[in-house]
């Protein structure tokens, strides 16, 4: 009888696989299950740890030192005191007039801003030739130092050989003291806020009016209303998220103004707001507190008066914002 025998290319078939056991299984789903529900953690846990370390961690060590008296010269030694340091700064007229002076810049600051701002924007909404240059030559203020800006606008509201002096004078008005003076010195730092934030609250009205349907304006236009009437029946109200997104944040920054006060004369004035304390805001009175007198009690307890009143200025815009889009629908 003659067999074949089979060739070396001949084709056998793959070894049968091992079956997988119920136990390996089951780890593996597990696993599988486990990488499913918490790879979302692990990709937002960066943010919470960098949050937790530099953010969440101050602020309640903030708290506790708020709750003692602490030296700057001994850090170590700390004398529990309760709610001695809030009863201080609350009892104290100098605290009210720095929350006055911040209160007042802020509205003087940022209420001409944002208006400015909704003008430009609409400005640059249409067609308009090298549109990216003038985006760009609005924005350079913001990218601006504060020390920088401070410090040239120091020189212009000088009251010897300032610029703005030498204007008023070639027309006749008089030297004017702009540091010493409880309005002028306000007036100076608001001009500061201004001039660095305008073109970053520009940019974002400009983004939002972008985004706004065409049909929108195509309807307005054939109805027969004019560009000013666009602007207000469909610009200003498509708009209205995006304005109070900007006054929150304008005034959580008024709240936080420290470099243009601290430059505007510099030196021992500018470190305590003025020789009558008349552009003392409340960033001033806390730097006062914690760094020239090393009190860090009082110091930590400014800082959280200020963040109740963010807390509190932060639920008004919010009412206000529920109001009036109540009122919009």
């Amino acid at each position: 009888m003659a067999t074949s025998t089979p060739t070396r290319d001949a084709y056998a078939p793959p070894p049968p696989k091992k079956p997988v056991s119920a136990r390996r299984q089951t780890w593996r789903s597990r696993l599988w299950r486990f990488d499913d529900k918490a790879s979302p953690y692990a990709y937002i846990a960066p943010f919470f740890l960098v949050f937790g370390a530099f953010g969440l961690y101050p602020l309640i060590y903030t708290g506790w030192i708020a709750l003692h008296r602490v030296e700057m010269t001994g850090l170590d030694q700390m004398e529990w005191v309760g709610w001695e340091n809030f009863d201080r700064i609350l009892h104290d007229s100098e605290f009210w007039t720095a929350v006055s002076n911040t209160f007042l810049i802020g509205v003087m600051s940022t209420v001409p801003q944002l208006l400015v701002a909704l003008g430009l924007a609409h400005l640059l909404n249409y067609k308009l030739r090298a549109s990216t240059f003038w985006r760009t030559v609005i924005l350079t203020p913001y990218a601006t130092s504060v020390a920088s800006a401070a410090l040239v606008f120091a020189l212009v509201f000088r009251a010897d050989g300032g610029l703005l002096n030498w204007a008023l004078e070639f027309v006749g008005l008089g030297d004017t003291n702009w540091a010493n003076g409880h309005w002028t010195s306000k007036i100076a730092i608001s001009v500061i806020v201004i001039w660095r934030w305008t073109g970053y609250n520009t940019l974002i009205y400009l983004a939002a009016m972008q985004a706004v349907p065409s049909d929108l304006y195509e309807a307005a236009s054939l109805d027969g209303a004019s560009r000013w009437q666009q602007f207000l029946k469909v610009t200003i109200p498509s708009l209205r998220p995006t304005i109070l997104f900007t006054i929150v944040i304008s005034t959580i920054g008024s709240m936080q103004l420290f470099g243009e006060p601290l430059l505007l004369e510099g030196g021992t004035l500018g470190a305590i707001g003025g020789n009558e304390n008349q552009y003392e805001t409340l960033s001033i009175y806390l730097y006062n507190y914690g760094w020239n007198l090393g009190h860090l009690g009082p110091a930590a307890a400014v800082a959280w008066a200020m963040l109740a009143l963010l807390l509190i200025i932060a639920a008004v815009n919010w009412l206000i914002g529920r109001f009036v889009r109540k009122s919009a629908v």
